[in-house]
């Protein structure tokens, strides 16, 4: 039995996101979705890194053993180069990206996997997730803090605990070795997928529509008409048995890159008519966005440097964008009475508090006062909570605000329970001395 994968790659930037910090590559040999962060200056470049760094393994030459080698070796060489390119450059501060790869071995499969994308398999009719999430959240259902059902809304659920990142320190990411069976069908998407289309959907899906090709194309779909609130990335690939297909029948070789590491990565969405995608053409079309629609436009007509330099510069966007609408009055009253109706959570000497406004300044003006300061101290808080409070974490409104610190407090006391204190011994009276005898006095014969 000689075994080959039948292979599609598709992603999308989504209807809320202004670039995709998505990629992905497929070849014959190689499947890897990668899911970037640190926002604009960071993410994409994060992204690309890691399937430059390991789209060289799309070959022949490798056992089961040495495969599962040369993927760890792939993802710390990534690794290093995400800390020299966040040396060289302060502005890439902070970025960091999720890999799930596979790697075919003649009929084995090499899987390596860090961070919050994932893979799924369906076999005989019967959809199983193969990774496990590397997230706060899976943590504490794993250690049965929380269910799986409340996971699914916990506000903490995007804070990932191992990605390849901008931080020295040894990466560890889960290392298997799987059997390639034919008929198998292997879906590798980022969150953008599994966040927001149930298990369910997604093995109907992959059972209902043959076709590889037509199968990424629905699955994209289903997250966009979902609202395609983040960056949509999916790989399905089949294992079939070359010497059961007819002549002609053979999958192809050429390999595919998809998203930010793509020459198309300026790409809009490609959403089908529906109520999402329509409510985000009326957003994009609106007066305020006005300004991000023309930087579009400019983005497509200028090389690959200058983009990559708009890139860095977009995360002083909305500060930009404030200056401006001041300089004319109205508009940026208007704009700053808008930054007053949102919320976050984020940190004041030292401890949690809910903010009104937005975490950025114009000038001496902050735009950001504390409504409520809590008694959750944020020292006592894990690191990568800590982070996401100085990130800020934004809320919806001042209710979901008190929620977020809510739930930042149940967490916490799960995590860290108070010992019930002994009670105190009742303190035992001293014995009574016994008075020393008095001397008997012997008279004289």
């Amino acid at each position: 039995m000689t075994i080959a994968l039948r292979y599609s790659a598709r992603s999308d930037v989504g209807l809320m996101r202004a670039n995709n910090q998505d990629s992905a590559y497929a070849g014959p040999h190689l499947l890897v979705v990668a899911d970037g962060m640190g926002g604009h200056a960071g993410g994409d470049v994060a992204s690309s890194v890691a399937v430059a760094t390991l789209a060289p393994l799309d070959d022949e030459a490798h056992g089961p053993d040495d495969a599962l080698e040369q993927l760890d070796r792939a993802l710390h060489a990534a690794q290093e180069e995400l800390l020299a390119r966040a040396t060289a450059d302060p502005e890439l501060a902070g970025l960091g990206t999720t890999v799930t790869a596979l790697l075919r071995a003649g009929s084995k499969l090499a899987m390596a996997h860090i961070g919050d994308s994932r893979a799924y398999l369906l076999r005989d009719g019967e959809m199983t997730q193969i990774t496990t999430d590397h997230t706060f959240v899976q943590y504490l259902v794993n250690t049965g803090k929380i269910t799986a059902e409340e996971a699914e809304h916990h506000p903490q659920r995007s804070v990932v605990m191992r990605v390849l990142g901008d931080f020295d320190m040894e990466i560890v990411p889960d290392l298997s070795v799987r059997e390639a069976r034919a008929g198998d069908r292997w879906l590798l998407c980022s969150d953008g997928l599994s966040g927001v289309v149930s298990a369910d959907t997604l093995a109907e899906t992959l059972r209902g529509v043959p076709n590889v090709e037509e199968c990424t194309e629905r699955l994209i779909q289903l997250a966009l008409r979902a609202g395609g609130p983040d960056n949509i990335t999916v790989i399905v690939a089949d294992v079939v048995d070359l010497d059961t297909l007819p002549d002609g029948a053979a999958p192809g070789t050429a390999s595919a890159i998809v998203g930010s590491a793509a020459t198309s990565r300026n790409r809009r969405s490609a959403a089908a008519d529906g109520p999402a995608a329509r409510a985000a053409t009326l957003t994009m079309s609106a007066p305020s966005d006005d300004a991000s629609a023309v930087e579009a436009a400019e983005d497509d007509a200028e090389d690959d440097d200058a983009r990559a330099g708009r890139r860095r510069r977009r995360v002083v966007t909305l500060v930009g964008m404030l200056v401006l609408l001041a300089a004319i009055g109205v508009g940026g009253l208007a704009a700053y009475r808008w930054t007053q109706t949102q919320y976050y959570v984020g940190v004041t000497e030292g401890d949690v508090a809910i903010y009104r406004g937005i975490p950025q300044t114009v000038g001496p003006l902050a735009l950001s006062t504390v409504v409520e300061k809590t008694s959750l101290v944020a020292q006592d808080l894990p690191g990568f909570v800590r982070t996401r409070l100085d990130q800020a974490i934004p809320a919806t409104s001042l209710g979901d605000a008190r929620s977020r610190v809510a739930r930042l407090v149940e967490d916490n006391n799960k995590a860290n329970p108070t010992p019930t204190p002994t009670p105190a011994k009742t303190p035992v009276p001293a014995k009574t001395p016994v008075p020393a005898k008095t001397p008997t006095t012997v008279k004289p014969a």
